[in-house]
């Protein structure tokens, strides 16, 4: 197993600041230890329409000359663009589905294997049923796109903060009825408290389909805080023998942090374990 870092709380998605240079944050983390950087396809770092095909080139040379691998790339969905994949406006859909090709084409150009993809939510006025097809549709699309790029893309339960995809049950139903093969599962244990679920059950029931996990205690407060069971995870995840990134996607729900010591402590923690 491969420990990595989300970029979002070194970045300005959803909270301004503190924000840094993509390059700045890629030798912070190397520094610490990590093996991987998970980027968040967000201005400033990767949005990919502010990218010319030099800074592109830039990026991927400082990454290599880090040592540090691109663990995963994903967009930010809301806000301003939406990019909400299952909305009943069918121009939003397409905006999306356009948006995760794009982060795709980013992510498979600077070395990535693994896209994630947030299935979108129910809006008022919506069946749950309509919104189910609409994003189980432009998960189809993304993941012939991604295919094509030899990308697996993870579908994440994000109950914390959408409606549709919400369990384990839900992203094994989704992962069934979109039938590819290069469509993976993830979970974050972040959501799995929201839900007061257990996390090792997600990894024993997904077992050679889960590809990629997220890692985050109470108020996405670094591993270790003193809620999850991250020693009991680990064993799971041996048991399967889980080879992918364990991801701390952390501190960036508010203002009053210190990135650095975020990335630190959680290195320092999994690490303990591992």
């Amino acid at each position: 197993m491969k420990l990595a870092f989300n970029t979002w709380v070194y970045s300005s998605f959803p909270v301004w600041v503190p924000a840094y240079p993509l390059e700045e944050v890629i030798r912070r983390l190397a520094h610490i230890g990590y093996d991987g950087i998970e980027i968040g396809a967000a201005a400033p770092h990767a949005y990919p329409d502010y990218l010319t095909p030099t800074r592109r080139t830039e990026i991927r040379s400082i990454l290599d000359d880090a040592g540090l691998a691109l663990a995963s790339m994903l967009p930010a969905p809301g806000g301003g663009a939406g990019f909400n994949a299952a909305s009943a406006n069918p121009l939003e859909r397409a905006a999306a589905v356009d948006q995760y090709r794009k982060v795709a084409d980013l992510c498979a150009e600077w070395g990535g294997k693994t896209l994630l993809y947030v299935a979108g939510w129910q809006v008022f006025g919506t069946s749950r049923r309509d919104a189910w097809k609409w994003s189980v549709d432009s998960l189809v699309d993304v993941a012939e796109h991604a295919d094509e790029l030899g990308l697996n893309v993870a579908v994440e339960p994000t109950s914390a903060d959408s409606n549709l995809v919400d369990s384990c049950d839900d992203v094994m139903t989704m992962m069934a009825e979109v039938g590819r093969a290069n469509v993976k599962a993830m979970f974050d244990t972040y959501h799995t408290l929201y839900r007061n679920e257990v996390a090792t059950d997600y990894v024993y029931r997904l077992k050679e389909d889960l590809a990629h996990i997220h890692l985050a205690d109470i108020d996405r407060n670094p591993p270790g805080s003193g809620v999850v069971d991250y020693v009991s995870l680990i064993e799971s995840l041996r048991d399967i023998e889980f080879d992918g990134y364990l991801t701390m996607e952390i501190g960036f729900s508010r203002r009053n942090v210190e990135p650095d010591d975020m990335a630190r402590r959680a290195y320092d923690y999994m690490k303990s374990i591992l």
